[in-house]
């Protein structure tokens, strides 16, 4: 189901022993436009310190009390990797926090999780997909973290806040069509399907969504989307109501409207090279 990353904003995060704290922010892969982290802020149990809660460790959310359940304890997001959330997140910083917890890493495979489409599959041994169990103790986790690490420092930082993008400019190929309201977030693979898009400071129209897909390039410096999409288009795309579920059907007269390819028909395809890749 899809979810606007607004509803999931103040989630409770419960831990295998108790509540962990409360979400705040988003961390998105601004390549393959998945939720890699939330950003949560803990109680006075941890001094309201602000930590990373990978997306992995989540099972699933209780929709009714607001609650994402995630299988780790507080003792283990108390000794986690202290990482600066008001900061960039380096691949450094990655590597320490994702060996401390024991997930693979998810850059590899060329799937939105590695080798396939659902954060779970990270987890060590999941149904026997896994091969590179981490049976070391920590010390070792963290010497190999620093090894593979150095290998991966310099590359580009590709995680964006969630918050930073809210209001971020949208252009077409031939002028402006609205700002960022919000992101709808696939709830099983935290992949993000659409950004809604407020059309009302160019058009006295409606919402509007616009798949990371039709991205040309995002101007971070600028606070600006680029979209390979015109004007025209954009103000006879099906409107959308923030207030209902998006069904498929829906989904489906959005890409039949834009003649583009549905993103399930796109990730099966993807599914399916990763394993005959793998196997």
């Amino acid at each position: 189901m899809l979810r606007t990353l607004k509803d999931l904003d103040g989630y409770a995060i419960h831990a295998t022993d108790g509540i962990i704290g409360h979400v705040r922010d988003f961390y998105f892969d601004d390549e393959a436009w998945v939720i890699r982290y939330l950003v949560v802020e803990t109680g006075s149990w941890l001094s309201s310190r602000k930590v990373l809660i990978s997306a992995i460790s989540i099972g699933h959310p209780d929709w009714v009390e607001k609650i994402l359940p995630v299988s780790i304890t507080k003792e283990q997001v108390k000794n986690s990797p202290d990482i600066d959330t008001d900061k960039p997140v380096s691949r450094q910083h990655e590597m320490h926090y994702l060996s401390y917890y024991g997930y693979s890493n998810y850059w590899g495979g060329g799937n939105l999780w590695g080798w396939g489409a659902y954060p779970l599959m990270m987890v060590p041994d999941y149904g026997g997909l896994v091969t590179n169990l981490r049976t070391a103790d920590t010390e070792d986790i963290d010497a190999e973290a620093r090894e593979e690490a150095k290998q991966h420092q310099n590359d580009d930082i590709h995680l964006r806040s969630y918050k930073e993008v809210m209001g971020y400019h949208i252009a077409a190929e031939d002028g402006g069509i609205g700002h960022v309201q919000d992101l709808l977030v696939d709830d099983e693979t935290w992949a993000i399907r659409y950004l809604i898009v407020n059309t009302s400071n160019w058009w006295i129209g409606h919402e509007v969504l616009i798949a990371p897909q039709w991205i040309l390039n995002v101007n971070w410096f600028e606070d600006k989307v680029s979209v390979a999409l015109t004007q025209q288009a954009v103000q006879g795309a099906p409107p959308f109501n923030s207030g209902t579920q998006l069904t498929r059907e829906l989904e489906l007269n959005i890409f039949k409207y834009y003649g583009r390819t549905a993103y399930w028909e796109h990730e099966a395809r993807l599914e399916k090279k990763s394993f005959e890749k793998k196997n």
